[in-house]
């Protein structure tokens, strides 16, 4: 069955860094697309980063220029390398894949502090 397993999130100061890991199994990992999303208390999940198969990202307004999402497809996993961390970061951070439908894992928390 699918799994995703996000790990790295933490307390950090204002202007900070993180990066977020997150490994996979359960599908063939190199063939799909990886999502990183984070939902903020009382809001919506919302999309924070993207990369294809064949490398290709994509990035919300909010994360362009201080995140970076990559993936190794060897050890199946995704990262999220988060710079310059602001405190409206502050979230639950998902690893997400959609096939039929959506699969994510437990989350992990980030908290920046001002």
């Amino acid at each position: 069955q699918v799994r995703l397993v996000e790990s790295g999130g933490g307390l950090v100061q204002a202007g900070g860094s993180l990066r977020l890991s997150c490994a996979a199994s359960g599908f063939i990992f190199s063939g799909n697309t990886m999502y990183w999303y984070r939902q903020a208390p009382g809001k919506q999940r919302d999309l924070v980063a993207s990369i294809t198969s064949g490398g290709n990202t994509n990035y919300a307004d909010s994360a362009k220029g201080r995140f970076t999402i990559s993936r190794d497809n060897a050890k199946n996993t995704v990262y999220l390398q988060m710079n310059n961390l602001k405190p409206e970061d502050t979230a639950v951070y998902y690893c997400g894949y959609r096939a039929s439908r959506w699969y994510w894992g437990q989350g992990t928390q980030v908290t920046v502090s001002s």
